[in-house]
């Protein structure tokens, strides 16, 4: 479940988060935005929302804040929701970064309040179908 202003704001479109099923832009009606998301759907979103697991001792709390996410030490987006999830027993997170750092399996820094964390791109959600436990 997605949280607004936290995930997604006004500037967040549908191909960032991964929702391309839900948009249709054959239909006839015209809405607002919809030039935009032709525009967007050929060239490809420039952001793209990731599942992130995050090394380390479990998190305290949720994130209040964006926590920074960097790779070989530049910024490439942001941290919007983070935990640690008793469950699978790993901090589990969801982050928005430039598309050309989204590659799955790929390492990046995320900057938290208690110091910087490795972490590991995954694939959202953080279990299948199945209920089985994802691997990063």
């Amino acid at each position: 479940m997605l949280s607004y202003h936290g995930d997604a704001d006004i500037d967040t479109n549908p191909y960032e988060l991964g929702l391309d099923r839900l948009v249709d832009l054959d239909i006839e009606a015209d809405f607002i935005g919809k030039d935009a998301l032709r525009r967007i759907k050929a060239d490809g979103p420039a952001r793209r929302q990731v599942g992130l697991v995050i090394d380390g001792a479990p998190l305290k709390g949720p994130n209040t804040t964006f926590w920074p996410v960097t790779r070989d030490g530049q910024v490439v987006g942001k941290v919007t929701s983070a935990i640690h999830s008793p469950r699978l027993d790993r901090n589990i997170a969801l982050a928005m970064l430039s598309a050309g750092s989204a590659q799955m399996g790929a390492q990046v820094q995320v900057r938290t309040p208690d110091g910087t964390r490795s972490a590991t791109i995954v694939e959202r959600p953080f279990h299948d179908p199945k209920k089985t436990i994802a691997v990063a």
